[in-house]
């Protein structure tokens, strides 16, 4: 195969560029006759790659790339108004730190929220946006033990800053993924899929054959919801507002897997009588809207049974009525990803479990992203205003 084609393999590989890939080659060949005094005409293009990179990362502590391009917001406020895209300088790569080639990141509803200064956390300003995503490793310190060269990457924790082109960040606020997935599950892991495998795990013990309920169902967690509880064997019922375009999202849904997607409408009709006689009432229900959508969704739990709220998007409180509570025992719960992931900081093992378990569903076909519309940064104000749009029907994801 002849060496430009080579390089570009290797390129799309591992997310390095493709000149720097031609100038790592050539540097690591030389630098090795230099020291051997021999050709080595048969060393492989992965090789020279790889032996130049870890050689530099091992001594170095100055970053290769000096700067990037980043979304960043000096003030709260209207996204579309407050967010513009500059240069940032990058430190340099201490003993504990890497240099990350970001690839792609979501802009989702908690990303919207900070940049509008409403979220539950707050960076200090000014700010690079973007709380998920993945990136590849091109550079490592000399005391980082958990990442090497060439791996992906997805944050630990909220805050991070991912809309933007490379960044320099702590060891340990990345955790790696595999680099065999899609590139769009990559970088919308970190936060909706986990968000849902940890609803449907943590707080009923479901077993195949039980029932889920669920408003925003065609959220991104609604969506992976519907995928997990699929491949467990769980019904899900799924409530979303009427549109002009309900069959053709009903049908969407229902092909991963929802077992009945209704309107919000339908919670408060006899019908619903019907439908369960088809499944069991839930044990669990799924709460990321708030207010009246919340309360029906409370009226159709099993006694005893759970209602999770993870958001609120009709920005409208939940009222539980007194009989659920008298006469059907049910609880009232809340969750949050990013409190979940701080609260096993130090149980490695838990985070690991969980994206392991998710990537082995995204192998077999079972888990896939929301539909998505890929941007680049410079089309950034465009992006954000379709992600605020009202029945947004893909995730915008900025391609870097």
């Amino acid at each position: 195969m002849e060496f430009p084609r080579r390089v570009g393999l290797l390129a799309r590989r591992t997310g390095f560029k493709k000149d720097a890939l031609c100038r790592s080659v050539v540097t690591s060949r030389l630098a090795r006759q230099l020291t051997n005094g021999t050709r080595v005409g048969g060393l492989s293009l992965l090789t020279s790659v790889r032996g130049h990179f870890s050689t530099h990362a091992r001594f170095s502590t100055t970053a290769s790339v000096k700067d990037c391009k980043a979304l960043l917001y000096k003030s709260h406020g209207d996204p579309v108004q407050v967010v513009q895209l500059d240069g940032m300088e990058l430190p340099a790569v201490d003993y504990g730190s890497v240099l990350v080639k970001m690839l792609a990141a979501p802009i989702n509803p908690s990303d919207i929220n900070m940049v509008q200064g409403t979220y539950a956390i707050l960076p200090d300003l000014p700010a690079v946006g973007g709380n998920e995503g993945v990136g590849v490793v091109t550079e490592v310190g000399s005391q980082v033990t958990s990442l090497k060269v060439g791996d992906w990457v997805i944050p630990r924790d909220a805050g991070l800053g991912t809309w933007r082109t490379a960044a320099v960040f702590s060891e340990k606020a990345l955790t790696p993924v595999p680099n065999d997935i899609p590139l769009l599950s990559a970088a919308t892991l970190g936060v909706n899929p986990c968000t849902a495998f940890r609803m449907l795990s943590d707080f009923e013990a479901l077993k195949p054959g039980d029932s889920v309920i669920q408003n925003a169902a065609n959220s991104g967690v609604g969506q992976a919801v519907i995928q997990i509880a699929a491949a467990r064997g769980i019904h899900t019922i799924n409530v979303v507002r009427d549109r002009p375009d309900f069959q053709q999202l009903s049908d969407r849904l229902q092909e991963l897997g929802a077992s009945h997607v209704i309107k919000e409408e339908m919670l408060r009709k006899p019908e619903m009588k019907e439908l369960f006689k088809k499944v069991p009432r839930p044990r669990l229900a799924l709460n990321g809207v708030g207010g009246k959508s919340a309360t029906e969704l409370l009226r159709h739990l099993q006694s005893t049974g759970t209602m999770v709220t993870y958001g609120g998007m009709a920005k409208q409180p939940v009222t539980v009525p007194v009989s659920a509570l008298i006469f059907k025992d049910v609880k009232v719960r809340g969750f949050w990803v990013t409190q979940w992931k701080r609260d096993h900081a130090h149980d490695e093992g838990a985070l690991r479990d969980m994206l392991a378990q998710l990537c082995a569903l995204i192998r077999e076909g079972k888990l896939s992203p929301p539909a998505c519309t890929e941007v680049g940064l410079q089309d950034h104000t465009k992006a954000l205003a379709s992600a605020m749009q009202p029945f947004a029907s893909t995730k915008q994801v900025l391609v870097m």
